[in-house]
């Protein structure tokens, strides 16, 4: 891979907003990517609890803003906080980030904060990798996003904006005000499958809305339950469709989902994926934006067999089985 010079002389800056952050594999993968890249840059993660209390978010906004060192950040679980606690702190704002209401990529330039909602980029990139280019067969199965956070509802943005769509989109979660929002969101697109929007109060009703899928359907963890949040949105007695693929858009934690879905991998034929490569798709492309790389297919491959022999990952599963 060609190699870049730094254009400062200081080392940058990228701050990443989590839950755990010294727990992610990015805190070991990066010092890896910079030195391939050509990058003068570290690492800083920023903690916050789940439920982060609004002004703790503006403090870290805030404090990004006015390091000299910062190139910028990457959000995880708290994209839609940063919106609702500081969009008033950016100049500039991608048409992803005001459609979604969410905000996950954060440059720092001279004109200000400038921010991108990058999920619906990356989970289309993850899940075209999952399902092929014609992922939704002909709109004769479903996607199913248990989550109706910043990454499920993005993920649900991305699905309807595009020219195929599924026969049925359900995003489910317990919090109403979430569906709300949700509902505001995807009214603004063109939405031409069967769209529901289902507040689920148990791990039960989540599993009837698994069962309910058709043969072949999208089945994805959105919650955060099984790394930031113990256990899984649905319970060991809930029956994924036949030749379905289980989700989590997370890669590491107790995944239970995914334990509930390979209990039952082989008998139903189900494909079952973790968040590894919607992880990488989310980290590159922050890093093509917030350092201008080019982000080809041939140095997204690199950077992800880097990835692989830094974390101990097989590069080829990408976190993949098939029953």
């Amino acid at each position: 891979m060609m190699t870049r010079p730094s254009e400062q002389d200081v080392v940058q800056r990228l701050y990443f907003v989590g839950v755990s952050t010294a727990a992610s594999g990015i805190m070991t993968i990066f010092p890896a990517w910079a030195e391939a890249l050509g990058l003068r840059a570290e690492m800083h993660g920023v903690d916050l609890p789940v439920q982060a209390r609004p002004d703790d978010v503006r403090a870290v906004i805030d404090t990004l803003a006015v390091d000299p060192q910062a190139v910028g950040a990457l959000v995880t679980t708290h994209k839609a906080a940063v919106w609702d606690a500081a969009s008033d702190r950016f100049s500039e704002l991608d048409p992803w980030a005001q459609v979604c209401r969410e905000i996950s990529c954060i440059a720092v330039r001279d004109r200000g904060l400038i921010g991108w909602a990058k999920d619906p980029i990356t989970s289309r990139q993850a899940y075209t990798h999952l399902l092929g280019e014609d992922p939704w067969g002909g709109g004769e199965r479903d996607l199913v996003c248990l989550g109706a956070g910043g990454a499920g509802l993005a993920l649900a943005a991305a699905v309807l904006d595009g020219g195929h769509q599924p026969r049925r989109v359900v995003l489910a979660d317990r919090d109403p005000g979430r569906l709300t929002v949700s509902r505001e969101v995807l009214d603004q697109l063109d939405v031409r499958a069967e769209l529901e929007l289902v507040v689920t109060s148990s791990p039960e009703q989540a599993g009837d809305l698994v069962s309910a899928s058709a043969e072949g359907s999208l089945v994805v963890n959105a919650t955060g339950m099984g790394k930031d949040l113990p256990g899984s949105p649905v319970g060991p007695d809930a029956v994924f469709p036949r030749g379905a693929v289980a989700w989590d858009m997370n890669y590491r934690g107790d995944l239970a989902f995914l334990d509930i879905a390979r209990a039952q991998q082989l008998e139903r034929g189900l494909v079952v994926a973790d968040g590894w490569r919607y992880f990488l798709h989310g980290w590159t492309e922050v890093i093509a934006e917030l350092f201008g790389v080019a982000m080809s297919p041939d140095v997204f491959a690199e950077l992800a067999s880097i990835a692989g022999q830094v974390s101990g990952r097989e590069v080829g599963s990408a976190g993949v089985s098939r029953g």
